[in-house]
């Protein structure tokens, strides 16, 4: 069943849910995560699942859920997806970990926009949700807050090796979110008192020893000069042991570095860069933004004032492999880049981007990208010169000296695709949006 893909579709921050804590895991399954689902139908709202996933996608209900773990469990493990169909979209996982193994609910959810998390109101509801889960659940750590400011933050390693976080956790409080429920052991590690004493918009110690600790009435906000003078205050409270001017300063650079920056793209190249800032991580897209603003491709070099004469006895024979050439790209990639079939100006765009997502250049072996793949994308850009500027084909016996003539100027399309292979940079700097645009300005 198809549904959002929030990591594709979403253009701006949005907010990040993790919450780590055991189950009863010999209980029945439906019984033991009857409240987990009762609360999250409650308190959802516009964001409510309606997608389940285990091996196949079905529309949410409770019966669905449990045959997607049914499907998903295996000996000790099992994972579910939740999704949905329109916007905003959602990213959510649960995780359950069973006997021999020290039984594990793990909670994973984004969703898109946090700026739909200005209103208190919403907040509150997603904190009923959190506060509820934790007090039914025994939690050791869950946290919410910013996607695009939780990557900056470290987390979840905090500089730790990868081995030494999956075996601590959160063993001390790294950091403090917007939402924070901190679990008995950690509770007891920074002093109850000196938790339950913290400066914080709400802090309840609840049922079981933790205590749900929230910094402000609504988490969009969470970059503001306010909100992080009171996110240094909190954690430097908690740890005596911290620089306050130094906390401050971390994320006052923090939300300095997710500044939206307005693009201003090089026009050829708009709509590739736009889709290149979208695939780095939120955290870094504003960064992107301005060093893309800064790139300016240069002028293609792969042209000449008058062609080469033919040198080839049968240049039509010759003109005909280049379509098998060109052909063959499109039979390999037409499932990857759709729209190669149309052998459009908007067809090299998307290959462009297909290529540098793919990290095309260093990934594959060069034999095969100087062999098969150059070649066949030097066909393909000259048969989109001839058929959308009129070019006519000029044929030479080496591949590199075959031309294009468009108007005034001959362009040689695989010399360019060689270069424009040569490293996931090239593919900016010699993209075949550009060189397209560019024969286009020369043509009469």
């Amino acid at each position: 069943m198809r549904h959002l893909n929030l990591w594709e579709s979403s253009a701006e921050d949005g907010l990040a849910l993790s919450f780590g804590a055991s189950f009863n895991g010999t209980a029945a399954l439906e019984e033991e995560l009857e409240l987990f689902f009762d609360t999250l139908e409650t308190h959802a709202g516009e964001w409510m699942p309606e997608v389940v996933e285990g091996k196949h996608g079905r529309e949410y209900s409770r019966s669905a859920v449990w045959k997607a773990f049914a499907e998903a469990r295996g000996a000790r493990t099992a994972t579910i997806g939740l999704y949905r169909k329109q916007r905003p979209a959602l990213d959510m996982a649960l995780r359950l970990r069973f006997p021999p193994l020290d039984p594990a609910l793990g909670v994973s959810i984004f969703i898109d926009t946090l700026s739909s998390f200005a209103e208190s109101a919403r907040c509150a509801r997603f904190m009923e949700m959190v506060r509820a889960w934790a007090s039914r659940y025994p939690v050791s750590y869950a946290m919410a807050h910013s996607i695009a400011d939780d990557q900056l933050s470290g987390a979840p390693d905090f500089g730790r090796d990868e081995s030494t976080s999956r075996r601590d956790g959160f063993d001390k409080v790294y950091e403090v979110y917007w939402l924070n429920v901190f679990g008995p052991r950690l509770v007891e590690t920074v002093g109850r008192d000196r938790m339950l004493s913290t400066p914080a918009h709400r802090v309840e110690e609840l049922h079981n020893g933790s205590v749900l600790l929230m910094l402000g009435p609504t988490a969009s906000d969470f970059a503001s000069e306010e909100s992080r003078l009171a996110q240094a205050r909190a954690h430097v409270h908690l740890r005596p042991d911290l620089d306050f001017d130094t906390v401050l300063r971390t994320l006052r650079e923090r939300s300095a570095a997710l500044t939206p920056v307005e693009p201003r793209f090089h026009p050829d190249l708009a709509p590739l860069l736009s889709r290149v800032v979208d695939r780095v991580a939120l955290s870094e897209r504003q960064r992107k933004t301005a060093e893309l603003n800064a790139f300016r491709p240069p002028a293609p070099e792969e042209w000449l004032p008058t062609p080469l004469a033919s040198n080839v006895e049968d240049p039509t024979q010759l003109t005909s492999g280049y379509g098998d050439l060109s052909e063959g790209l499109v039979a390999a990639l037409h499932t990857q880049v759709p729209s190669i079939f149309d052998t459009t100006p908007e067809s090299l765009t998307d290959l462009d981007f297909y290529f540098w997502r793919e990290n095309f250049p260093e990934r594959y072996k060069r034999d095969l990208i100087d062999g098969h793949t150059a070649p066949a994308l030097g066909a393909y850009l000259g048969g989109v010169l001839v058929k959308h500027l009129g070019g006519t084909w000029v044929p030479r016996q080496k591949l590199e000296e075959s031309q294009v003539r468009v108007g005034q100027r001959v362009w040689l399309p695989f010399l360019r695709a060689r270069r424009y292979m040569e490293s996931r940079q090239s593919l900016l700097t010699h993209s075949l949006t550009h060189f397209f645009h560019e024969a286009e300005r020369h043509r009469s």
